[in-house]
């Protein structure tokens, strides 16, 4: 399918913003320009929102944001991972994407600042991470949180981030709701058809892609850790139930099939979107594109269900 032409004058900005690649960039650079963009774009809260950032103590300290709606307590929660292949981004770089989820859902989000390559590589993103997680369980209560509806979230390399959470905390007394996983990365196979036929897509390419993982995961011994490759652990049985949306145009689109198949196989509740005509970073155009807007919707009524206890499932899996 053709590239979805409500996405023309987003992606017409985003070659404005972007003159140059930004692996042309310091990484310092292109850090700027990224949180630069980003608060620009930036709303208001709603007048119903209490949002509060606060640095958890920690060995290293790990710096989040809480997102809570003025309404009837206790609610699930959401603790979000952002993207940015562990390099780029910051709970201020999405803090549009966790309010817009925050305001369309019953949900306290929790996005979380975890430790960035190439300064901090693989595993100093999936502790901070766990931190946070662990702080959510915690705190539920201050939070106004119930601890049965935790649920955990991210795009890109944040679903990376989160897929690991379901992974650690699988056998743990705390036991986590849902993953909500938004073009997730979760492996190192760059021979999978999307990185080549989108190898040069809108908002990020796969050159980008291959780039981001050796900054974060520079050695073999890294990448055979499926805390750093999920689709790479032995057994994904029984982790929490999944929403996956993947964007057609994308050098990641594979990467989330083929790890939906993976837990499907496993016996996983998964609900899945392929997002025809889609692409990379398309959160973010949700005031331009129809079908953006569609996918918000759909992972947040998915939100909404699970945490009623409501089993969804919007689509099978290809070649599951």
């Amino acid at each position: 399918m053709a590239l979805n032409p409500q996405l023309a004058p987003f992606v017409a900005r985003l070659k404005e913003a972007w003159p140059e690649p930004p692996l042309s960039l310091s990484v310092p650079a292109w850090r700027e320009r990224v949180e630069r963009l980003s608060a620009a774009a930036r709303m208001p809260y709603p007048e119903e929102f209490v949002v509060e950032t606060i640095v958890i103590d920690a060995p290293r300290p790990v710096r989040i944001r809480t997102y809570r709606p003025r309404a009837a307590q206790p609610l699930p929660a959401l603790v979000y991972m952002h993207g940015g292949g562990w390099v780029i981004g910051s709970i201020d770089s999405h803090d549009q994407i966790t309010a817009a989820i925050a305001a369309d859902t019953p949900c306290v989000v929790i996005s979380v600042d975890y430790a960035r390559a190439p300064e901090c590589p693989f595993p100093a993103a999936v502790e901070d991470c766990e931190v946070a997680v662990r702080w959510t369980f915690e705190n539920a209560a201050r939070l106004g949180v119930d601890p049965e509806a935790i649920f955990v979230g991210g795009d890109s390399a944040g679903g990376n981030l989160a897929t690991v959470m379901t992974l650690l905390f699988r056998n743990r007394e705390q036991k986590l709701r849902g993953q909500l996983l938004i073009y997730p990365c979760v492996d190192v196979d760059f021979s999978r058809s999307s990185y080549r036929t989108e190898a040069n897509a809108p908002y990020m390419t796969a050159a980008e892609m291959i780039w981001f993982w050796n900054q974060y995961c520079p050695t073999e011994e890294q990448r055979a850790n499926p805390l750093a490759v999920p689709l790479r652990a032995e057994s994904h049985a029984d982790l929490p139930p999944a929403f996956i949306v993947v964007a057609e145009h994308d050098p990641l689109c594979d990467d989330g099939y083929a790890y939906a198949q993976r837990l499907e196989a496993a016996g996983v509740q998964v609900t899945f979107r392929p997002g025809k005509g889609l692409i990379h970073g398309f959160v973010r155009a949700r005031g331009l594109c129809s079908a953006a807007q569609e996918e918000h919707v759909a992972m947040c009524g998915w939100l909404h269900q699970q945490a009623a206890g409501q089993a969804s499932r919007d689509a099978s899996v290809p070649g599951a």
